[in-house]
């Protein structure tokens, strides 16, 4: 091994320098051990590319995990909530597993990319898990983060884009479906699939095949059809909480790396109880989770809606009729499409119901001094923004 690969800190994704060449700001952070970009351009205009017109990311180093094997079914269905076994090959279904107490370890998408082949795309290192939880299981888990080159392409023209780019068959791919097909001569996998809550899709690729996938992509935008911006995770954040989409680690602790008691969260605490099923074979966490079905809720992470242009950055969040703390928020972001403050916030619950006003204490620095104020905030239960583009197909062309 060379020194160079004792001295690299982070990894570079086959895409990095394409990236490289889009990057104004050099603003690089690290995920899951590779050099990521936070913003390239300004949020503003990675933004905007989301909404209105075209946006790539570099989807790279998202865990990735390939499973086969005869038992690759029965596996996934005893690992996750839902029902695994209703998912059709060259369909994608969203998931989270739990451990025995019924707490959430991590959340992600399963995709059956083939009959008995399924790649599982999780926030975190699954492995150990996954391998613990095979045991008795005929089946092989493989960890493909690496050998997986993948993009997302997200916005109102990402259809366009990508027809334009030659990859055919677009028009007849359902939300949550998967073709295999090819951009030029190149093989890769395309899923209508996204975590900005907008018309898009997720290209899957080898590395060796990055660049052509890449170019190919951008050579639309050279010949002056449509405008394409690579975004970064700052502009990821916005536009995901925007969709009500849910982080682990962030918004909520894993059961993994919690330390304290009652710290983490199960399911019905993070509002997925619509991803519970309890007419299925036994999963893991299944009877705590059938306890607390039974019982009222305590606390919940909720969506809310702030008054005013204040975004609560890290507020603690009050009943009104009382004056009690209830909660914090834990995620937020000023919604340019909206112009509202969103949050994503974890409160008390009195008898299973959420508190009938809530408030947040928002502390704010303007020139150096700092200042505080008082917003009153509104439960939202659908996600604060959504499209009808995102679900229709064929999308129309633009």
């Amino acid at each position: 091994m060379s020194l160079h690969d004792f001295t690299q800190v982070l990894a570079k994704t086959p895409f990095h320098d394409r990236l490289a060449l889009h990057s104004q700001t050099q603003d690089w952070t690290g995920w899951n051990g590779y050099q990521t970009p936070r913003v390239l351009d300004t949020v503003a205009s990675e933004y905007f590319a989301v909404r209105s017109s075209c946006s790539v990311m570099d989807l790279t180093p998202m865990e990735k995990y390939l499973i086969t094997g005869p038992d690759a079914c029965a596996f996934l269905n005893r690992l996750v909530t839902r029902d695994v076994s209703k998912l059709k090959p060259k369909r994608v279904t969203y998931a989270v597993w739990c451990n025995d107490e019924g707490k959430v370890i991590d959340d992600g998408t399963i995709f059956h990319l083939e009959k008995g082949v399924y790649r599982l795309c999780a926030q975190h290192h699954q492995l150990d898990w996954l391998m613990l939880s095979s045991i008795g299981f005929d089946v092989t888990i493989e960890k493909d983060t690496h050998k997986v080159a993948a993009l997302s392409v997200q916005g109102p023209t990402s259809f366009s884009v990508l027809t334009a780019a030659g990859i055919e068959g677009l028009e007849k791919l359902k939300p949550f479906g998967i073709i295999h097909t090819k951009i030029g001569k190149i093989p890769v996998t395309v899923s209508r699939t996204g975590f900005t809550g907008d018309l898009g899709y997720e290209l899957w690729g080898t590395p060796k095949d990055a660049h052509g996938i890449w170019d190919a992509i951008f050579t639309v935008k050279e010949h002056g059809l449509f405008d394409i911006r690579v975004i970064g995770l700052d502009t990821l954040e916005m536009v995901r909480i925007e969709a009500g989409f849910i982080m682990p680690g962030f918004d909520f602790n894993t059961a993994e790396t919690t330390i304290r008691a009652d710290h983490d969260r199960s399911p019905y605490e993070l509002g997925l109880d619509w991803i519970v099923k309890f007419d299925k074979p036994y999963f893991t966490g299944k009877r705590a989770l059938i306890k607390e079905s039974k019982r009222p809720q305590k606390r919940c992470l909720v969506k809310l809606i702030a008054e005013g242009n204040k975004v609560p950055t890290s507020a603690f969040l009050f009943d009104g009729k009382n004056g009690n703390k209830i909660g914090t928020v834990m995620a937020q972001t000023w919604s340019p499409i909206l112009k509202s403050s969103l949050a994503m916030a974890d409160i008390d619950y009195n008898d299973g119901k959420p508190p009938v006003e809530i408030w947040a204490e928002i502390y704010y620095q303007k020139e150096l001094k700092w200042h505080v104020k008082w917003a009153k905030c509104h439960l939202q239960n659908a996600p604060f923004w959504s499209h009808p583009r995102r679900s229709k197909t064929p999308p129309n062309p633009v």
